[in-house]
């Protein structure tokens, strides 16, 4: 607790970890290819050479014993079978697949790993993979002057972590986020290398506590774990949507959300009645501001119980969700771990009669100090238990609940350490291990009991699930938001890089508190915000008890016209986003993405972490100070609309952009395609009209896949979906548009879809599948039929 004060930089502190040096794995002795890859036995331990695909190979030190290759909780991938040749030497062995080849030097064994461009990824050489007596495990690797790192889950600080030192631990921290908050709530111990516009990944799966060190060694970095096995994954990319393809391949993908997820989100800390949360609904639709779901922070409980209501509150909440849902508004309940310890409540005797709690290795329950006080906690590392906490889901699901909020899931305790004791003893499906081993697991497990039992109980029908904690893997469950930020315009800021980097690191469906959860917004900044927060992958306005309210309406007439102009901007553009998310379920690819992602071989796109882009063609560059109406953004090669005024801007040149409080810079890129639908109060208004904009251009080949489904149900993976890939063909002479409906098992509403040809030059005519189209003033407008 001492660690806010000046106690933390006592002199008396120095020293007290990392003063036992690591002690090389050592020298080569003999190697066996076995079932699944190659075992090489080392003077200090054993290592098993995998791969998994051509460009996936996986590598693993265990320090005492063979290699554990089962059980992760992270990797859901299949190991692939993979040609490989092997050749040996008098110094060394050489692995090699059709995308990489790994090199094995003997003494000592140091691993040298290239792709098949001989392209060096990760070099060992003085320093390679070591362990301590105590059970630490290290890996050292070659760092080049040229290399970016960005991913490793959610980070403060700018997109680059270059210079950076990460722990992985989930962590409970309502203190202001700020560059140097380290740990947070999410472990995900991923990262990408980019290096001279090529990329390659590397996956740490060790759920102990692990160090990532780019900082402390110019020349080298590090990833290290305070026990188990040193086991890790390489992505030979070579781009940086390759290694995502590569890594969601491996850990999963996010499943494509219902649409009303993708909607605007209200929240507040809490909400405390029927009769508010009614009459917050009522102000939405009095002014006309859409909003798809509100919120149920803890005070809709029975004394903080999970799954209960406190029916002086609520007295009616069936009827109070049944009649929102009527206005196209969906209820999301808070559900957090503890269970209060309460003789008298059920929830606590079904858990203590079957057995489900935490518990020392002695057979006592564990109790920690949360907000309905003393509590147990479920064991979800147990499939028994799992599906129990997954089935008392019904109770929200008969009161017509289709999504749930998993909040202190680190786990958060109210004690010293923040959080359970490490002490505690986990079944693990069979393979018992201490906190100490699964503390970093137990969010995303809670995640998965959640959302199994949410799927299950929809018949269907696709649920949503929000989380705060999680590890590698937690976009198959859930969307993350990034905590308890603060109303400061620094959170805004550092809120861009946060996003970008959990999609870095397969968690597409992200987001931060919208105008801060603590500390009193204001309506400048809740405003520019709020324009964020249209072309963030995850929207919702959240706030805490004690600061002033932040509803769009909450500073007047003038604040709410412009925040209710993006609100309903988000709706018109969920065709797009829809389309984006249907990539990230497919591909890994992230909805908010980083400059360079799309620009790999412009170095100004490195570093650059106060603008985005929504998907491959558009670039939001807000405005992040206070009284700020300018702003230099730079916008890479190609020419680029601005969206709302049709003013088109060079490429590769950094524009001085005039932006009032009512205007968000969005440029589009000249060449490509967005898809925009209607205006409506509610996802539950399904779209009437659908338009394609064609951003005409005089150069350039593009490929675009206009994606719909019902939105609402998993037919989509049995192809009842609506797929029309087009081709777009820009010459000086001709906007040559093709066309073909792919799938076409889904029917929506409407029966054909505008194209709109924007910025057509002097001559330039449209073809549309080969048929030439009139043309009026620079524009084109006309139909695909999809009946």
């Amino acid at each position: 607790m001492l660690e806010d004060t000046s106690f933390a930089i006592h002199p008396e502190k120095e020293g007290q970890i990392g003063n036992t040096s690591f002690q090389d794995i050592g020298h080569f002795n003999s190697f066996e290819q076995t079932e699944r890859g190659y075992r090489f036995y080392c003077q200090k331990g054993t290592v098993d050479i995998i791969f998994y695909r051509p460009e996936i190979v996986r590598v693993v030190m265990h320090p005492q014993n063979a290699s554990e290759l089962d059980g992760s909780r992270a990797v859901v991938g299949k190991q692939q079978p993979v040609d490989a040749a092997i050749t040996q030497t008098e110094d060394n062995i050489k692995l090699e697949s059709e995308r990489l080849s790994i090199i094995i030097e003997k003494r000592p064994l140091r691993i040298q790993i290239f792709d098949d461009k001989q392209t060096p990824l990760l070099i060992e050489k003085e320093r390679g993979m070591g362990i301590k007596a105590s059970g630490e495990v290290i890996c050292f690797k070659e760092m080049t002057p040229d290399d970016h790192f960005y991913g490793f889950g959610e980070k403060t600080g700018f997109l680059d972590k270059r210079g950076e030192k990460y722990e992985m631990w989930n962590t409970d921290v309502y203190a202001p986020h700020n560059p140097e908050t380290d740990p947070l709530y999410q472990s995900i111990p991923f990262f990408m290398t980019f290096r001279n516009g090529r990329a390659h990944g590397l996956f740490f799966d060790n759920t102990h506590k692990t160090v990532f060190d780019l900082k402390t060694d110019q020349e080298h970095y590090s990833f290290m774990a305070e026990g188990g096995q040193l086991d890790y994954y390489v992505f030979a990319g070579p781009s940086p949507k390759d290694v995502l393809e590569q890594y969601t391949d491996l850990t999963g993908r996010m499943p494509l959300p219902p649409k009303w997820a993708l909607g605007y989100h209200q929240s507040r800390y809490s909400y405390e009645t029927e009769q508010e949360v009614r009459e917050l609904a009522r102000m939405f639709r009095e002014k006309k501001i859409p909003v798809d779901v509100i919120y149920l922070d803890i005070h809709y409980m029975d004394g903080y119980r999970v799954f209960t209501f406190d029916r002086e509150r609520f007295p009616a909440p069936e009827q109070l969700i049944a009649d929102l849902k009527e206005e196209g508004i969906r209820v999301v309940p808070i559900v957090d771990p503890g269970v209060k310890k309460d003789p008298e409540y059920t929830i606590y005797q079904e858990g203590i009669y079957g057995d489900y709690f935490c518990k020392y290795l002695e057979g006592d329950v564990y109790t920690g100090d949360v907000w309905p006080g003393e509590s147990a906690f479920p064991d979800f590392t147990d499939e028994k238990v799992r599906r129990w906490w997954g089935e008392k889901h019904q109770f929200y699901l008969k009161h017509g609940i289709e999504g749930i909020w998993n909040d202190m899931n680190e786990p958060a305790v109210f004690n010293d350490t923040k959080t359970m004791d490490i002490k505690v003893m986990h079944r693990n499906d069979g393979k018992p291990e201490t906190h100490r081993v699964l503390h970093n697991i137990y969010g995303m497990m809670m995640g998965k009991a959640t959302y199994e039992g949410m799927k299950k109980g929809l018949k269907g029908k696709r649920p949503f699930l929000l989380t705060r904690a999680g590890f590698a893997g937690i976009q198959r469950y859930a969307a993350v938001w990034t905590g308890d930020n603060r109303s400061f315009w620094e959170h805004l800021q550092m809120s861009l890089p946060m996003v970008m980097n959990l999609g870095l690191s397969g968690v597409a469906f992200a987001g931060p508190d919208v105008g801060g959860f603590a500390h009193d917004t204001n309506g400048e900044l809740l405003t520019r915000w709020m324009q964020v927060g249209a072309f963030t992958p995850y929207f919702r306005n959240h706030s805490a008890n004690g600061t002033i309210r932040q509803e769009p309406w909450s500073f007047g007439e003038e604040y709410e016209k412009i925040m209710k102009k993006y609100i309903e901007l988000r709706y018109q553009w969920l065709p797009q986003l829809y389309t984006l998310f249907r990539q990230a379920n497919q591909t890994g690819v992230p909805v908010m993405r980083p400059l360079f992602m799309e620009f790999p071989y412009d170095p100004k796109t490195y570093q650059l972490h106060d603008q985005f882009m929504v998907g491959d063609n558009v670039i939001v560059a807000p405005i992040l100070s206070p009284g700020v109406t300018d702003r230099a953004v730079y916008l890479p090669e190609g020419e680029w609309v601005d969206y709302f005024s049709g003013r088109i801007y060079e490429g590769k040149r950094v524009h001085l952009i005039h932006a009032e409080l009512d205007h968000l810079p969005v440029f589009v890129r000249r060449g490509t395609i967005i898809a925009n639908g209607d205006t409506k109060q509610s996802t539950m208004e399904k779209d009437t009209q659908m338009t394609l904009h064609v951003y005409a251009s005089q150069l350039g080949d593009y490929h675009y896949t206009f994606y719909d489904d019902d939105g609402e149900t998993f037919e989509y993976e049995q192809g009842k979906s609506l797929d029309i890939h087009i081709k777009l063909n820009c010459t000086s002479e001709y906007i040559e548009l093709d066309y073909e409906t792919v799938n076409h098992k889904y029917q929506p509403l409407y029966e054909t879809i505008e194209v709109v040809v924007h910025h057509l030059e002097d001559g330039q005519k449209v073809k549309i599948n080969g048929k030439t189209i009139d043309q009026t003033q620079g524009q084109v407008i006309t139909d695909i039929p999809i009946r």
